[in-house]
């Protein structure tokens, strides 16, 4: 099987490793580019870093995004009828270089994105724009050997998921494919925000947490919507907790009054932080 080269100086590499001399856990902040405008996305972004977000997850709208729930996937329809597209979504990733040139950014979308535009120059242009990594939430592991070899030749992080469901033996194929860090989806189903989590999500995060070790960060996402939900994760095992849905509802509430909305992503998200400490 396939080994991974290393990402040297990835941002992502650097990130976790600063926050593990402080023992801290890494926030990780989703927005949809280009919602509910682009100009508005790159406040959000730096309203999010503002309070506290260490990694900036930027998903490019895609018309059938199997992984999320009806949260974001209105979200990313309404980019869509925007004008939103693949090459304007990296220009607001290379915005957020530009500002902030130490915080990683990972792009969220699906494989036909990059199959369309062409695996080697959507990443190159990508890598480019100032992005440290990839999550294709449908990018099987038994097909992912040209996405990984240009990614790794690049020293772009490939973060691939595992689900409530996935077999250790299944968890360490996906670990011959993957860097930066370990997406663990904590509920069965999509995104969206949840009151609260059952048992076996923390049971997920221990079995993962089991086989992966130290080999890679894990990163546990869907349905966080609240500081209380943090701190079992963090004791279970995550290291990183990834936000989402709950952001994205914060603007649609919002929307009318822009001053309100970021002030409001900007308590969320600080909030959120102090839980991850």
């Amino acid at each position: 099987m396939m080994k991974r080269t290393s990402l040297g100086n990835n941002r992502l590499i650097r990130k976790f490793q600063e926050l593990s001399e402080r023992n801290e856990a890494a926030l990780i902040c989703y927005v949809v580019a280009g919602y509910p405008d682009i100009l508005t996305t790159d406040d959000i972004v730096s309203t999010i870093v503002k309070g506290g977000a260490d990694i900036i997850e930027i998903g490019i709208p895609f018309s059938d995004p199997i992984a999320d729930g009806p949260t974001i996937q209105e979200a990313s329809y309404r980019a869509l009828v925007g004008g939103v597209t693949p090459e304007k979504s990296l220009k607001i990733s290379k915005n957020i270089r530009i500002k902030y040139p130490s915080i990683p950014i990972v792009i969220l979308t699906y494989s036909n994105i990059l199959q369309k535009a062409g695996f080697e120059n959507f990443m190159k242009n990508s890598k480019e724009c100032g992005v440290d990594g990839f999550i294709l939430p449908d990018m099987a592991i038994e097909e992912s050997d040209m996405y990984v070899t240009e990614a790794s030749r690049l020293g772009l992080a490939t973060i691939f998921l595992t689900s409530p469901n996935t077999t250790p033996s299944r968890l360490e194929a996906i670990l011959s494919k993957a860097s930066g860090f370990i997406y663990v989806v904590s509920v069965y189903g999509t995104t969206g925000q949840r009151s609260s989590f059952e048992d076996y999500s923390f049971t997920v995060i221990r079995n993962v947490k089991h086989v992966v070790g130290s080999r890679l960060p894990l990163a546990v996402g869907f349905g966080i919507s609240s500081p209380s939900h943090i701190k079992p994760m963090l004791r279970a095992g995550a290291d990183a907790i990834i936000v989402g849905s709950a952001i994205v509802d914060i603007i649609k509430n919002f929307s009318i009054n822009k001053k309100k909305m970021l002030q409001q992503v900007e308590v969320f998200v600080r909030n959120m932080k102090k839980a991850c400490k």
